[in-house]
């Protein structure tokens, strides 16, 4: 399956970055060109997968994705678009800000087992949903599962895989199995009835290998693995670790009894078994990705909740050396991006472009600096003040080393840093910048700008609205109105909104 950056499926949804990989099928990060958002697109070829029922299949799928798009549940990642284009069926979905499961047990072993428990309970919560339309997953793993930035856990494929298994005994022609081995109940592998029992089993495997490091049962074929799957016994996870509540094994064993009817009778059922289970709410220790958090501060603000994406990679692009990125081609797609208003991919160009400019030209070579002053702009433009922050702080600074503290380069990246501070309700902060600034602009041999001045005098005053001292914001805006009607007169646009605000305090005071 090939499929190029930069390919625009639907006339809408443009593919960036290549995150996922198998025989059905790619994962790209992709951009909505229509609402400027970063969203996810799965691309699968029926032709691959069904070969001449290829058109069935194309139905079934945009059928399967019309119901699964109906499940209301925060847990499920959320369906935007779904349909076919060309040879391919495409999946546009929410982009989850996260790790997939598999990668945060890679960085978490042993995982602790009250992560388990959370992961393992926001998961029953999430198939008691799925399973009460019914539809079965048939196809629960780790890289099914996403872990985001506030310990919630979010589950994908949602009736891509029922779609994908409409002939589960193809097993028997190809000896290749639908779906992951590893994680596959014995009915499903022998082509038998699948339901809420099926997906049981595999979350089965998952809390298995959470609590082992390992998934039950491996092999080298994938037939190996659904015979073992099939006739042998787990080995029990407390053998391994022994910290694991005996309680949470004994439910692990259950969930993987080979007869379905000897397994838990649903998913809330295992979600109460779980619940015994969970820590006591508190203060959660795990920083993000914590799977516990949700369970500790239900429904709790998010400290680090303006923590935002980190930047995409930025497009392929031809290079005139072999493996280094086309630092030329990217700035001229930026300036096409911006001037199409599609802002929020322009900034993930720009900052995953920055680190290859600085690697081709040097940090503070004239390229980069150009790059990182449009990133910085780009970000405050695109309201994200946050990350445009730090931007903003080092290029004033570096400007101030080389040409003085009255650089006006320098003094306008302060006073965008000052507005970010504004933006981001931190108004102590920026009225001392804003302080700081005043002196430079008001001396006519420095910086001379008598408008800008006045404007950064007004925001004084509103700021100290805003901290509580109006008789300081009052004398600050009666001077102000003073020197903006001496030099503009009494209509200039500035002079009528500080008399609004004059005549708001009065009315305070009165």
């Amino acid at each position: 399956m090939t499929v190029a950056t930069g390919r625009v499926v639907a006339g809408r949804y443009e593919l960036s970055t290549l995150i996922g990989q198998g025989g059905m099928g790619q994962v790209w990060t992709a951009y909505d060109r229509r609402l400027d958002r970063r969203v996810a697109v799965k691309l699968l070829r029926p032709d691959k997968v069904a070969g001449a029922e290829a058109d069935e299949l194309r139905r079934r799928f945009v059928r399967e994705c019309r119901v699964t798009a109906q499940v209301d549940h925060p847990g499920l990642v959320t369906v935007h678009d779904a349909g076919s284009e060309d040879e391919d069926l495409f999946l546009v979905m929410q982009y989850v800000d996260g790790a997939d499961l598999s990668d945060h047990l890679a960085e978490h072993e042993p995982y602790p087992w009250q992560w388990a428990v959370a992961v393992g309970a926001q998961l029953c919560a999430v198939l008691s949903a799925v399973h009460a339309v019914p539809i079965v997953h048939r196809d629960l793993k780790p890289r099914n599962v996403m872990i985001r930035q506030d310990g919630t856990v979010t589950v994908l494929d949602l009736g891509v895989a029922s779609v994908m298994d409409a002939d589960t005994t193809r097993l028997t022609h190809t000896g290749t199995p639908v779906g992951s081995p590893a994680y596959m109940a014995p009915e499903q592998a022998m082509g038998g009835a699948v339901g809420p029992y099926t997906d049981l089993y595999a979350l089965g495997v998952l809390l298995h290998e959470l609590l082992s490091g390992d998934v039950p049962f491996a092999g080298s074929t994938a037939l190996g693995v659904l015979h073992r799957h099939l006739y042998e016994p787990p080995l029990p996870v407390r053998r391994i670790r022994p910290e694991v509540p005996e309680a949470l094994e004994t439910l692990v064993l259950r969930l993987l009894a080979k007869d379905p009817q000897h397994r838990p009778a649903s998913a809330q059922e295992v979600y109460e078994h779980l619940s015994l289970l969970l820590p006591a709410r508190g203060v959660p220790t795990g920083g993000p990705l914590d799977p516990t958090r949700p369970f500790v501060r239900p429904h709790a603000p998010w400290p680090d909740r303006a923590r935002t994406p980190a930047p995409q990679p930025a497009p392929a692009a031809p290079a005139a050396d072999a493996g280094k990125p086309d630092v030329a081609r990217a700035v001229d797609d930026v300036n096409r991006l911006l001037g199409e208003g599609r802002i929020t991919q322009a900034v993930d160009v720009l900052g995953a472009i920055l680190p290859a400019a600085a690697e081709q030209h040097g940090e503070r070579s004239p390229v980069v600096r150009t790059l990182r002053k449009q990133y910085a702009a780009t970000l405050m433009n695109d309201g994200q003040y946050r990350r445009a922050l730090p931007e903003l702080r080092r290029l004033a600074d570096e400007r101030a080393a080389e040409a003085g503290q009255a650089d006006p380069q320098s003094l306008r990246h302060r006073h965008d840093a000052a507005q970010c501070l504004e933006q981001l309700g931190e108004p102590a902060a920026a009225l001392a910048e804003y302080r700081a600034l005043l002196p430079y602009y008001e001396n006519q041999y420095v910086a001379g700008d008598p408008d800008l001045a006045h404007d950064v005098r007004r925001r004084v005053g509103h700021l100290l609205l805003a901290l509580g001292d109006r008789a300081a914001a009052h004398d600050t805006l009666v001077r102000l109105l003073h020197d903006v009607d001496r030099v503009h007169g009494p209509g200039h646009p500035l002079a009528a909104d500080v008399r609004r605000t004059l005549h708001w305090l009065g009315r305070m005071h009165g």
